[in-house]
Protein backbone atom coordinates (compact mmCIF):
# COMPACT_ATOMS: atom_id res chain seq x y z
CA UNK A 1 0.00 0.00 0.00
CA UNK A 2 1.24 3.43 -0.89
CA UNK A 3 -1.51 5.48 0.78
CA UNK A 4 -4.38 7.60 -0.46
CA UNK A 5 -3.97 8.88 -4.01
CA UNK A 6 -7.38 9.69 -5.50
CA UNK A 7 -10.95 10.22 -4.40
CA UNK A 8 -13.57 10.15 -7.15
CA UNK A 9 -16.97 11.84 -6.91
CA UNK A 10 -19.57 10.91 -9.55
CA UNK A 11 -21.57 13.88 -10.85
CA UNK A 12 -24.48 14.29 -13.25
CA UNK A 13 -23.16 17.55 -14.74
CA UNK A 14 -19.39 17.44 -15.13
CA UNK A 15 -18.96 21.09 -16.15
CA UNK A 16 -21.12 22.48 -13.31
CA UNK A 17 -19.22 20.28 -10.86
CA UNK A 18 -15.91 21.47 -12.34
CA UNK A 19 -16.87 25.11 -11.78
CA UNK A 20 -18.05 24.43 -8.21
CA UNK A 21 -14.91 22.52 -7.20
CA UNK A 22 -12.64 25.17 -8.75
CA UNK A 23 -14.32 27.71 -6.43
CA UNK A 24 -14.59 25.33 -3.48
CA UNK A 25 -11.02 24.02 -3.51
CA UNK A 26 -9.31 26.97 -5.17
CA UNK A 27 -7.43 24.98 -7.83
CA UNK A 28 -7.85 24.42 -11.55
CA UNK A 29 -7.91 20.86 -12.95
CA UNK A 30 -4.63 19.39 -14.13
CA UNK A 31 -6.42 16.84 -16.35
CA UNK A 32 -9.79 16.71 -18.04
CA UNK A 33 -11.68 14.95 -20.79
CA UNK A 34 -15.36 14.32 -21.54
CA UNK A 35 -15.75 11.75 -18.69
CA UNK A 36 -13.23 12.73 -16.00
CA UNK A 37 -11.70 15.83 -14.43
CA UNK A 38 -8.73 15.56 -12.06
CA UNK A 39 -7.64 18.18 -9.52
CA UNK A 40 -4.34 18.15 -7.63
CA UNK A 41 -5.29 19.15 -4.08
CA UNK A 42 -2.06 19.48 -2.11
CA UNK A 43 -0.61 16.34 -3.70
CA UNK A 44 -3.79 14.23 -3.63
CA UNK A 45 -6.22 13.81 -6.50
CA UNK A 46 -9.86 14.78 -6.41
CA UNK A 47 -11.53 13.25 -9.44
CA UNK A 48 -14.92 14.14 -10.87
CA UNK A 49 -16.39 11.43 -13.06
CA UNK A 50 -19.52 11.54 -15.19
CA UNK A 51 -22.16 9.49 -13.39
CA UNK A 52 -23.40 6.38 -15.18
CA UNK A 53 -24.64 2.90 -14.33
CA UNK A 54 -23.76 2.02 -10.74
CA UNK A 55 -21.54 5.08 -10.35
CA UNK A 56 -23.99 7.69 -9.04
CA UNK A 57 -23.82 10.55 -6.52
CA UNK A 58 -24.61 9.40 -2.98
CA UNK A 59 -24.68 10.60 0.60
CA UNK A 60 -24.46 7.00 1.83
CA UNK A 61 -21.32 4.93 2.07
CA UNK A 62 -17.82 6.24 2.56
CA UNK A 63 -16.95 9.80 3.44
CA UNK A 64 -13.70 11.46 2.46
CA UNK A 65 -12.42 13.96 5.01
CA UNK A 66 -10.39 16.85 3.58
CA UNK A 67 -8.01 18.53 6.02
CA UNK A 68 -8.60 22.22 6.69
CA UNK A 69 -7.05 24.84 8.95
CA UNK A 70 -10.25 26.60 10.11
CA UNK A 71 -13.15 24.17 9.94
CA UNK A 72 -15.88 26.69 10.77
CA UNK A 73 -14.73 29.16 8.10
CA UNK A 74 -14.37 26.44 5.42
CA UNK A 75 -17.73 24.91 6.34
CA UNK A 76 -19.47 28.28 6.04
CA UNK A 77 -17.65 29.13 2.79
CA UNK A 78 -18.70 25.85 1.14
CA UNK A 79 -22.31 26.34 2.28
CA UNK A 80 -22.23 29.83 0.73
CA UNK A 81 -21.04 28.20 -2.52
CA UNK A 82 -24.07 25.89 -2.53
CA UNK A 83 -23.12 22.89 -0.38
CA UNK A 84 -25.75 21.68 2.10
CA UNK A 85 -24.85 21.28 5.77
CA UNK A 86 -25.24 17.69 6.98
CA UNK A 87 -23.29 17.74 10.26
CA UNK A 88 -22.13 21.09 11.67
CA UNK A 89 -18.50 21.24 12.84
CA UNK A 90 -18.17 19.41 16.13
CA UNK A 91 -15.35 18.61 18.51
CA UNK A 92 -14.75 14.86 18.76
CA UNK A 93 -12.15 15.31 21.52
CA UNK A 94 -8.42 15.98 21.86
CA UNK A 95 -8.48 18.90 19.40
CA UNK A 96 -10.09 16.96 16.54
CA UNK A 97 -12.99 18.60 14.69
CA UNK A 98 -15.12 17.10 11.91
CA UNK A 99 -18.02 18.26 9.74
CA UNK A 100 -20.03 16.89 6.81
CA UNK A 101 -21.66 18.54 3.83
CA UNK A 102 -23.43 17.49 0.66
CA UNK A 103 -21.87 19.00 -2.44
CA UNK A 104 -24.40 20.47 -4.90
CA UNK A 105 -24.22 17.23 -6.90
CA UNK A 106 -25.32 14.82 -4.16
CA UNK A 107 -21.97 13.56 -2.79
CA UNK A 108 -20.89 13.51 0.83
CA UNK A 109 -17.95 15.84 1.52
CA UNK A 110 -16.19 15.78 4.90
CA UNK A 111 -13.86 18.24 6.59
CA UNK A 112 -11.41 17.51 9.41
CA UNK A 113 -8.95 19.28 11.68
CA UNK A 114 -6.70 16.72 13.37
CA UNK A 115 -3.59 18.08 15.10
CA UNK A 116 -2.40 14.51 15.86
CA UNK A 117 -2.29 13.30 12.24
CA UNK A 118 0.75 14.59 10.40
CA UNK A 119 0.94 13.04 6.94
CA UNK A 120 4.23 13.38 5.10
CA UNK A 121 4.40 16.31 2.72
CA UNK A 122 3.25 15.22 -0.73
CA UNK A 123 4.37 17.51 -3.54
CA UNK A 124 1.66 18.72 -5.85
CA UNK A 125 2.06 18.43 -9.60
CA UNK A 126 2.56 22.20 -9.66
CA UNK A 127 5.57 21.86 -7.35
CA UNK A 128 7.02 19.03 -9.43
CA UNK A 129 6.67 20.94 -12.71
Amino acid sequence: MLGLRTVVYPVDDLQKARAWYVKGFGVEPYFENERYIGFDVCGYELGLMAASGDLTPSLGGSETLWGVGDIQAEFERLVELGARALVEPWHTGEGIWVASLADPFGNRLGLVVNPHFRPPAVPSLHELA
